[in-house]
């Protein structure tokens, strides 16, 4: 009998704030393909973004709050580490820490498509298997390096014990149009951003004056009712 792997799965993100989108795509994802742990990476300085709205710290003390009553985890590698958060260098330290696990480097179709302007994302797939999420609506692509690479990488299966890294694996996930934006925007116009994220998460935002919020504003009556 084939021996199965420890199956990791890496979504990093700024989580600026960390959202009820973020936490059902990890769920969803963790439970539809079995694996043994899902981690979600706060970046500390990502590359590709803007400098985020909330400082890291307060970043990754949120992940934490949205994460508690679920399977999933936060990993504060990237937190832990100077200079740019690059994706490459995340994979290569699991790599060297679990040199036989399944690593899945967990990304969205939009991220997917921008693929090739991360850093070394060439030897991404030496290092991980990458599970590409997409909701209703969007389309893979057919066309160029992505298409080709989803072409050339496909995993028949979704046997990604099976494997240490070198597939890529398509999975349709539940459609929340929320987005970190538009919490932020909430928050700055002065309107309640409730069931978009953890109450714990709010509460958090709220006592720590974050985006624009004054402890004037009475965004959330006491008696509201979150997720």
């Amino acid at each position: 009998m084939t021996e199965r792997l420890k199956t990791i799965g890496i979504f990093g993100g700024t989580f600026d704030p960390i959202h009820c989108g973020h936490l059902r795509a990890g769920l969803e994802i963790y439970e539809t393909l079995s694996l043994n742990e899902m981690r979600l990476i706060p970046g500390k300085h990502p590359p590709h973004r803007s400098t985020p709205k909330a400082s890291p710290e307060h970043r990754l003390n949120m992940a934490r709050l949205g994460i508690q009553g679920s399977p999933l985890q936060i990993d504060d590698c990237e937190m832990r580490r100077e200079g740019p958060s690059y994706s490459i260098d995340t994979l290569m330290a699991l790599r060297r820490e679990y040199p036989k696990a399944s690593l899945c480097m967990v990304v969205g179709v939009d991220a997917f498509l921008g693929l090739t302007s991360w850093f070394q994302w060439e030897k991404f797939i030496q290092l991980a298997n990458i599970i590409v999420m997409y909701r209703a609506g969007w389309s893979l692509p057919k066309t160029g390096i992505t298409a080709e690479l989803l072409q050339s990488h496909a995993l028949a299966s979704k046997n990604l014990d099976q494997v240490t890294c070198g597939y890529i694996l398509t999975q349709k996930i539940t459609t929340l149009e929320i987005s970190a934006s538009q919490i932020r925007n909430l928050i700055e116009q002065k309107r309640s951003p409730a069931f978009l994220l953890p109450k714990s998460v709010h509460e958090y935002i709220q006592q720590n004056k974050l985006y624009g919020y004054d402890e004037n504003d009475t965004m959330t009556p006491k008696e509201d009712v979150h997720l």
